[in-house]
């Protein structure tokens, strides 16, 4: 009796171990699968390069990619919005979790599918917030405002009304 139950605990010690090995591997697989950065990434304020943002972004941002491409499945990115005062973004919502820190000026952040600024949050220099995976939102600006976004991609803009979203104004060829 004693050795069935110590063939019993020994056979369950086992299956735990091989569990949580088969764990790391598939941790370790993520972390190769969701990093980036082959080297590392130093960025100081005077090497970002502002350029147009994505046509997603209503016009009158400027953007910056510190790390990553937007475009890639899979992979952390990290970017930079710089918004002029009273710039607004109507309500949208993004395929995945979206981290936003605000590095200057101030941000205005409002949940829900219509545009209500009595229903927001004034986040300063120094905030972070998480919209999570669709989840409407909308925002609007204090000052010139620079926020820096980071996720995993691909990154992507969905406005709850198709009439606010500024590639349906883009030029055809």
């Amino acid at each position: 009796m004693r050795r069935q139950k110590w063939q019993a605990g020994a056979f369950l010690l086992l299956a735990v171990i091989l569990i949580r090995i088969g764990d790391v591997h598939a941790d370790d697989q993520h972390k190769k699968d969701v990093s980036s950065a082959a080297s590392p990434i130093m960025v100081a304020p005077s090497d970002i390069k502002w350029d147009k943002c994505p046509p997603a972004i209503p016009p009158g941002a400027q953007c910056a990619v510190i790390e990553g491409d937007l475009a890639a499945a899979n992979k952390l990115f990290a970017f930079r919005v710089k918004l002029p005062d009273d710039y607004r973004i109507p309500p949208h919502f993004h395929p995945a979790d979206e981290h936003l820190t605000v590095l200057s000026g101030v941000f205005n952040m409002g949940m829900g599918e219509k545009f209500e600024t009595s229903a927001g949050h004034s986040m300063p220099a120094g905030s972070f917030m998480i919209m999570p995976k669709g989840r409407p939102h909308f925002a609007w600006t204090k000052g010139e405002t620079i926020i820096q976004v980071h996720a995993i991609g691909p990154w992507g803009l969905t406005y709850v009304n198709p009439q606010d979203d500024p590639r349906q104004n883009l030029p055809t060829e």
